[in-house]
């Protein structure tokens, strides 16, 4: 059985609603023809989709599960018409999304020569962006930080980087070579939504300020309100004056990979994605953090 993806735009839009009427409404179609296209794919699927009664419209289990996988499946067709419209128009434009600190030009260099037609655009994205983006095709490939939920995605491994605490200036600690996880047990924490920076052991259990992103956590830090954990390169990448980095090397190491939809297949994104394993390989032979502050361009001439 084919499934028809108007029918499946009509059940996400009732599903969002919960509401036959505003649902029809929003799609400019009337309500028994709404209806009526819900009860078909209902007997395409085998599977009642939405109880109905006085009390109002609900989801059934087997609702609930085709409207979680319904979004991906949408998203990965309005980026299949987006990219066919700009290969129709003349036009290559491959997006890239990265996390904060982690390098790309060296990568968006090296494919470039290889593919001088192709405009590689950049986004900067956050932890809980990082799966959803590339889902809904707003982002052809992405440098991500583990964890990230793997549904959907192929993931290829990259490098790995050691982790700082980010403490105030003023910290009793700020000065100190390295400390460990016992040293910092009971400080109040910020927990990023990316729960790649929290801590793995059972010494922090304070959290403090919710944030959202490195610009956010270097904020809370400096106003006294907790410390944090980052991958070493933000010691690079982003500077404070109330700030100190101290690398706390009992953390497990920050995990870079590259990822990129299942259903996106693409002979340009394969070779971006071995531009970026080449480059990579570059930093780590020569030493990643050296190289991250002299920059691409140091990068390319070691090439």
């Amino acid at each position: 059985m084919d499934l028809d993806l108007r029918k499946l735009r009509y059940f996400v839009a009732v599903a969002d609603r919960l509401h036959f009427g505003r649902a029809a409404e929003e799609l400019h179609i009337a309500q028994p023809v709404l209806s009526r296209q819900i009860r078909v794919l209902e007997q395409d699927l085998g599977a009642a989709l939405f109880t109905r009664d006085r009390h109002g419209v609900e989801l059934t289990d087997a609702g609930r599960q085709l409207l979680a996988d319904a979004g991906p499946l949408l998203a990965s067709t309005h980026a299949l018409r987006r990219r066919v419209s700009e290969a129709a128009g003349g036009r290559r434009r491959l997006m890239v999304g990265f996390r904060a600190g982690i390098p790309i030009t060296p990568a968006a260099r090296a494919f470039e020569g290889r593919h001088p037609d192709v405009i590689v655009d950049m986004q900067r994205i956050e932890g809980g962006d990082q799966a959803v983006m590339l889902l809904d095709g707003r982002i052809d490939v992405a440098f991500v930080r583990l964890p990230i939920d793997e549904a959907g995605l192929r993931l290829t491994p990259l490098y790995s980087e050691p982790r700082v605490a980010v403490l105030p200036a003023g910290h009793r600690f700020a000065g100190k070579e390295v400390v460990t996880e016992t040293d910092l047990a009971g400080e109040p924490l910020l927990w990023d939504g990316d729960a790649s920076s929290q801590p793995t052991k059972r010494p922090f259990a304070n959290a403090g300020y919710p944030v959202r992103g490195v610009d956010e956590t270097l904020e809370h830090v400096a106003a006294g309100r907790g410390i944090s954990f980052l991958a070493r390169s933000a010691s690079v990448f982003y500077s404070h004056p109330d700030i100190a980095y101290v690398p706390i090397p009992d953390l497990a190491p920050d995990q870079v990979h590259l990822a990129v939809a299942v259903t996106h297949t693409s002979p340009v994104v394969d070779d971006f994605i071995s531009a970026a394993q080449s480059a990579a390989e570059i930093t780590a032979e020569c030493g990643n953090y050296e190289m991250w502050q002299l920059g691409g361009d140091a990068l390319a001439r070691h090439a």
